[in-house]
């Protein structure tokens, strides 16, 4: 049931390592909450964070007493001229839909994308293209 809560977690730490041997000005913050009542009904919430030197990811679950819940996991970096993003959402069920980009500045004016976005029931789409500069 929290497996998948877990490995978003794993996953966040893992990224947190990585990233923070890589920039110096690395922030990281992280929460926890937990909300019960009565006749066993609840939850629990948690979000981590790392922000900084051209890198961000957010993680966020919520879990009821009851058994359901679901995580997402946000990020991006940018680096040379990059741009890096995406976004996973997964359910305790297993069910994952999400989106991820990529955007290239060229460095004279023009740049270029991709996005995709994947549904919940595993289909997916792509749209990429171009952009360019034309001089005034």
């Amino acid at each position: 049931m929290r497996k998948t809560f877990h490995i978003a977690s794993l996953t966040l730490a893992l990224f947190a390592i990585t990233a923070a041997s890589a920039a110096d000005a690395q922030r990281m913050r992280s929460s926890y909450r937990s909300v019960q009542g009565p006749y066993g009904r609840g939850y629990s919430a948690s979000a981590s964070a790392v922000r900084g030197g051209g890198t961000a990811a957010v993680t966020r679950g919520v879990q009821t007493n009851g058994g359901y819940g679901a995580t997402t996991t946000r990020g991006h970096t940018v680096s040379g001229g990059t741009y890096n993003g995406g976004a996973t959402h997964t359910t305790n069920n297993g069910t994952t839909w999400g989106r991820s980009t990529t955007a290239t500045a060229n460095g004279d004016g023009t740049g270029s994308y991709s996005s995709t976005v994947t549904g919940p029931a595993g289909g997916s789409t792509t749209v990429s293209g171009g952009v360019s500069h034309t001089a005034p």
